[in-house]
């Protein structure tokens, strides 16, 4: 199946998750094995996907952005789904797509300047798409609390 993620894999996870950032010989003065070797192990863990990137997180509110809302979405016809989806990757608005069981078949999040920014988005840009049925926003986020990468790989379950 491919390479196991093992006990430094998930120290070098664990860290980056935290501090994209952070220097690789940071990162291998903790793990005691060389900077080459950290670099070796980060790319081997993109090549095979487990590392999808890294980002650099703007402040939307600070850029004109100060509303966030999640919507769900309905399609007509699942033979819509790709198509619904490639649109939906052409508004630079929706930040987030997710598919979803239940009575919507996705969930999208939506960053607008304003509420009638957010209509407008909604109106002239989501609901024309052909294949969706309807929408509905499910709630506008007063304020992220906080946001960050799954932590699945715990210190202590590290250093057994």
């Amino acid at each position: 199946m491919g390479h196991q993620i093992d006990r430094l894999d998930k120290k070098i996870l664990q860290m980056i998750s935290q501090n994209a950032r952070i220097p690789f010989l940071e990162v291998a003065r903790e793990c005691n094995v060389s900077g080459a070797a950290i670099h070796q192990r980060v790319q081997k863990l993109i090549n095979i996907g487990v590392i999808k990137g890294s980002e650099f997180i703007i402040d939307t509110y600070k850029i004109g952005y100060q509303t966030c809302a999640y919507v769900g979405i309905t399609i007509k016809d699942m033979s819509y789904f790709k198509s619904v989806i490639e649109s939906l990757k052409n508004i630079p608005e929706v930040v987030e797509c997710h598919s979803t069981t239940g009575h919507y078949t996705m969930f999208v999040k939506i960053y607008a300047k304003d509420n009638r920014h957010l209509m407008n988005i909604i109106v002239e840009k989501i609901t024309p798409i052909v294949g969706i049925g309807n929408t509905e926003t499910f709630l506008i986020s007063l304020d992220e609390v906080f946001n960050r990468q799954i932590s699945a790989f715990e210190a202590k379950e590290i250093s057994e």
